[in-house]
């Protein structure tokens, strides 16, 4: 068994609580992950956390997506030191972003935070600043209701990438 997954399978809850919250902000989503100890592997984790995800709803989904940076930032307001590790190494990409593609992401993130109602969220990992940019451009033209399910599909492709950092760590 992976060492970390031990450990925090043996760990007080309230400790296994902060873990699951580095990897998805939605306390609902992290209680019920550590309701679900032991978990006896990496795969079972992995399944395990997706079908959690399955049974959340839109608030858990906002007070997740509120745990993330806008892109091309560097902090959120409600998130944990590790999670705000996580999400600078994800957008990283953005460092090296021209001005004008930061200042469009910005004139972005504004423009969907008003139509929607919430942050964009994208998985960054391995995604150029300009490859967000044209994401977010494309996404403004979806309606709400479809614009919430791809962003919480994002969402979980973030939590697993982070449960594997978290594993490794």
């Amino acid at each position: 068994m992976n060492a970390t997954l031990s450990a925090w399978n043996a760990a007080d809850e309230s400790t296994a609580l902060e873990a699951m919250l580095a990897c998805c902000g939605a306390r609902r989503w992290a209680a019920a992950m550590v309701a679900l100890r032991p978990i006896a592997s990496v795969q079972e984790l992995s399944q395990a956390a997706d079908r959690a995800w399955s049974a959340m709803e839109e608030a858990d989904w906002l007070e997740a997506f509120a745990c993330h940076p806008r892109i091309g930032e560097r902090n959120a307001a409600h998130a944990s030191a590790q999670s705000t590790t996580w999400s600078r190494q994800e957008q990283s990409s953005t460092s090296a972003a021209r001005e004008k593609v930061l200042a469009d992401l910005a004139a972005g993130n504004a423009q969907y935070e008003q139509r929607y109602g919430f942050t964009y969220i994208v998985c960054a990992t391995g995604k150029t600043g300009e490859e967000m940019l044209a994401i977010l451009n494309r996404r403004l033209n979806s309606g709400r209701a479809t614009e919430l399910r791809e962003a919480a599909e994002q969402q979980r492709q973030i939590m697993q990438i982070r449960l594997g950092k978290w594993l490794i760590e």
